[in-house]
């Protein structure tokens, strides 16, 4: 994997969030890449119970100062970067006072899930790609894990469909187990079709749980890799008759080789 670029957009990654299958592979999978020559870049949400001080997250001005439209609203785009120490990997945080100040990930103290997570899913992917263009830094393979990532597989193949940047990219899902339960916000597909992407590439958002959500990320994808064990029967069926190729589980020892030759197979 030496000198191939590869982007990994994730909802959470260690050590800056708790410790759970999502986080743990989205510094597990980077790590492996980078040890093996590979070039990486991750982006995640800048929430706000990260401890900024902690972790070194400083401002990256020349990349801020984008506003975003989400939904006809003008939202302006705070880059933030750190360093994972002693891995020489990079992280960019995506970062907007309105969606990302509250100190929690996707809920409340109540585990009400906030109600404006659709918008900052659509957030988080406009914001994603705007500023590897202008890192101006073309990425072989991105990588997508978590569901608050779901949707840069969608704004992928519509809204930049048109980006000569993205041009060979290709896109892997990570697909894992259930990490919400009940719907987002029911405006979801109204918000997205405000972007003009087509209603019939996003009809599954008409209902937008979480295992609708990672279909229709799943569809924009080039490929997919089945992440947790303990997928349910429906996703796994989904996936296996969606004619993408697939990695099925592997497990923790196996996952190093299995998932570089996957990343192989999809690269010229």
């Amino acid at each position: 994997m030496e000198d191939k670029r590869i982007l990994y957009v994730s909802s959470e990654v260690v050590p800056y969030l708790a410790e759970n299958e999502v986080s743990l592979m989205s510094y597990d999978v980077p790590k492996m890449i980078n040890d093996q020559g590979g070039q990486i870049r991750i982006f995640m949400p800048r929430y706000g119970n990260i401890n900024e001080r902690r972790h070194q997250l400083h401002e990256v001005i020349r990349l801020s100062g984008m506003n975003l439209v989400v939904n006809d609203l003008d939202m302006p785009l705070i880059i933030k970067v750190a360093s994972i120490p002693k891995e020489r990997i990079q992280v960019y945080f995506i970062d907007n006072d309105e969606y990302f100040k509250r100190k929690a990930t996707f809920s409340d103290e109540d585990g009400v899930m906030y109600p404006d997570n659709d918008e900052r899913a659509i957030f988080f992917a406009k914001g994603v790609v705007e500023t590897v263009k202008k890192l101006n830094w073309v990425p072989d393979i991105i990588h997508v894990h978590g569901w608050m990532a779901g949707l840069l597989p969608v704004y992928m193949k519509h809204y930049y469909k048109d980006e000569a940047l993205f041009s060979e990219t290709k896109i892997v899902t990570s697909v894992y187990g259930q990490s919400f339960d009940g719907t987002l916000n029911t405006e979801m597909i109204n918000k997205i079709k405000f972007d003009n992407i087509p209603q019939d590439a996003i009809q599954d958002l008409e209902l937008p749980n979480y295992e609708n959500l990672i279909k229709s990320s799943v569809m924009h994808s080039d490929a997919v890799i089945i992440a947790s064990e303990g997928l349910s029967p429906s996703l796994t069926k989904f996936i296996e008759s969606s004619g993408k190729p697939f990695l099925p589980f592997a497990t923790k020892d196996k996952f190093s080789e299995a998932y570089t030759n996957f990343y192989k197979e999809m690269l010229p």
